[in-house]
């Protein structure tokens, strides 16, 4: 009786432990979440969205934080909408590969092919150098520039830039720009004769069904779009300046959420809107005259995980934004991270999120 009740206890405590056992999956869920609240915590942020697929199927979506200071809303991955900066440059750079596809445009034309009347410079730059970094186009030049609060069309945001020198012969040099991403999608909208705005939205976002992402306007009321926040120094959160990204909305303009850039993010790794042809004209590093790759196709960033396998991404910096989004083509692997404070920098926690899920 007494080898039967221990033979009982036995097959109970394995039943038991073989419950417990978490999956691969479930712990590397769980570090992450971990490395998540160890990041929100630290960097004194006040809403965060992070979801991530794998062979095409979410694995992971988790709000942290607020959306909302007052009143107190909680982030929701699905629903809360952030800005998100610089990768609206990987989101213009689809629609772009789109018009090159269709023969809208030509990547390695002159820009004056499609917009003749703006200035003339010293040298002559093509659409592919725009798209990536390389035309001479200047960046940003002051903080005032960055946090600029006037409502303009992409048109008219031009001037703020267009009679300006190029800071180098087209190709010499790499020169990271928002600048050259408003001029690109002049160009873009020129050649189509549709707003671009419009194009994205009737090109990328409904046929992806990325029903919460559209141009941030300044004056519109977005529903379950969050309040942006800088930190003070006291380093907490507190509301930051307003600011119209409208005129600069293909390379820092659009609003989403980290589910929708999931939904993005697969488009890259499982064409549908343009051939794999298409896709490796922005997602393959482009290269100085010299020969040199500069480690940017156009929107992307292309370089290697800590696998050495292909890795696609951009991260961004705005007013109350702070994004990435990391595609791995070969593990069939998205991440997107949003938050909604200014001037964090995402790139070491995005290799940590890398460093979980790649392992």
């Amino acid at each position: 009786m007494k080898r039967i009740i221990a033979c009982l206890m036995l097959l109970l405590g394995a039943v038991g432990f073989s419950q417990a056992v978490e999956t691969p999956s479930q712990l590397k869920i769980r570090a992450a979440t971990k490395l998540a609240k160890k990041f929100l915590k630290k960097q004194g942020i006040m809403g965060m969205s992070i979801s991530v697929s794998q062979h095409g199927e979410l694995i992971w979506s988790q709000g942290f934080g607020f959306s909302n200071k007052k009143p107190r809303t909680r982030v929701a991955p699905d629903e809360t909408i952030f800005r998100i900066a610089s990768v609206s440059k990987s989101i213009t750079a689809l629609a772009l590969a789109k018009l090159a596809e269709d023969k809208w445009i030509d990547l390695d034309s002159s820009i004056y092919k499609y917009v003749p009347d703006y200035p003339k410079y010293k040298y002559d730059l093509t659409v592919r150098q725009l798209g990536g970094n390389l035309s001479g186009i200047r960046h940003y030049k002051d903080h005032a520039e960055y946090t600029y609060n006037k409502k303009m069309s992409i048109t008219e945001g031009l001037d703020l830039f267009k009679n300006d020198s190029l800071l180098f012969e087209p190709g010499s040099r790499y020169n990271y720009t928002t600048f050259g991403f408003v001029l690109l999608s002049e160009v873009m909208q020129k050649a189509t004769n549709i707003p671009f705005d419009t194009f994205v939205n009737d090109t990328i976002f409904k046929p992806l069904k990325m029903e919460h992402s559209m141009m941030d306007v300044s004056d519109a009321l977005v529903p379950n779009r969050t309040q942006f926040y800088r930190s003070s120094f006291l380093k907490k959160p507190v509301l930051a300046s307003a600011v119209s990204n409208e005129f600069k909305v293909a390379g820092g303009g659009f609003l989403s959420t980290s589910e929708d850039l999931i939904k993005f993010g697969n488009e890259i790794i499982f064409p549908k809107i343009v051939s794999k042809e298409s896709l490796s004209q922005i997602v393959t590093s482009q290269h100085l005259l010299t020969g040199k790759n500069t480690g940017y196709g156009i929107g992307f960033a292309v370089e290697h995980s800590k696998k050495g396998t292909p890795k696609y991404y951009h991260t961004g910096g705005g007013v109350g934004a702070s994004t990435l989004l990391a595609i791995y083509p070969e593990e069939e692997l998205v991440i997107a991270v949003l938050t909604n404070l200014t001037g964090v920098s995402m790139q070491d926690f995005g290799n940590e999120l890398e460093s979980v899920f790649l392992d």
